[in-house]
């Protein structure tokens, strides 16, 4: 589907999901080495706690930029791509940066912060469910 075909309510040009797709690729990339320092260096320094925070950002920062990797891959077919792309990028911005901060800092107040990148991820995934179902629609 073109740009003008696309059943989008906000379209979203080629070359910003090329944007899209590297930021999220660089995400990935963070993660893995997020979760090599956390498995590697931190060990020694960190406690199970700390430890376990840095490895659930780790993990939910993967789960998530691969998700944002799949909606640039799909879309073509959703009609709420640039706000699921957005949200899936404040998710971890909130979240797996939250945990990777209170890990570091040991400042557990910031984990009232963290409950924000979880919303950001459930708002992305039904409007991601909401943009899929919309398309079936379409081709119906």
């Amino acid at each position: 589907m073109t740009d003008k075909n696309r059943p989008s309510i906000f379209p979203i040009t080629q070359k910003a999901l090329s944007k899209w797709g590297a930021l999220f690729a660089i995400q990935a990339a963070i993660s893995v080495a997020a979760g090599a320092f956390g498995a590697h260096a931190l060990t020694a320094i960190l406690d199970a706690k700390a430890l376990g925070w840095w490895h659930t950002a780790s993990q939910y920062l993967m789960y998530h930029a691969l998700a944002g990797l799949l909606v640039v891959a799909l879309s073509s077919l959703l009609s709420f791509c640039k706000r699921v792309l957005i949200l899936f990028s404040l998710g971890n911005l909130f979240f797996a940066g939250s945990l990777y901060i209170m890990a570091l800092t040991g400042h557990t107040y910031l984990g009232a912060i963290t409950p924000i990148g979880g919303f950001c991820y459930l708002l992305a995934w039904c409007l991601f469910a909401l943009s899929l179902w919309r398309s079936t629609q379409h081709q119906a």
